[in-house]
Order: C-alpha cells, then structure tokens, then sequence
C-alpha cells in the first residue's frame, strides 16, 4: 500500500536540511516536466519584460515591508 502524503511529509521533515532541499528540488522539477511548453514560454517572456522594464528604470522597486504597508493602508487593514 502506498504512503499517504502526511506519511511522506513525516519521513521528510526529519531528513537533514540539505536534503529537503534537494527533495524539494525533485519535486518541483518532477512538475515542470508536465507544464505546457507554452506556458513556459509566455512565463519567461513576462519574467523578461519585468526584468527590462526595472534596469531601464520604467518600474521601481519598492522593499516587502514597504510594499504591505501601502497595501495594508489601501485595504485599511
């Protein structure tokens, strides 16, 4: 009978960290194999774009903390 997935995460979390790691690495190649090339593709074109848009100083970043307290003052939370 096979693991069920909180059996699996069990036997996982006590591996050493460097294995997690490498695990984790398994698992999330182990789905890109079954994403639509295409969507890949459009991914990387607006991954691209952002990239751009920052070096040419188009768009300018803001730091996390800065970036949800704006948020939380637009949503009044």
């Amino acid at each position: 009978m096979p693991m069920s997935l909180e059996e699996i995460f069990s036997a996982a979390k006590i591996l050493p960290n460097d294995s997690r790691a490498i695990l984790a690495e398994k698992l999330v190649a182990s789905i890109e194999d079954d994403i639509d090339p295409q969507v890949i593709t459009s991914h990387l074109t607006e991954v691209k774009k952002r990239r751009d848009a920052i070096r040419s100083g188009k768009t300018v970043l803001i730091n996390g903390a800065e970036g949800l307290a704006k948020v939380r003052a637009m949503t009044g939370r």
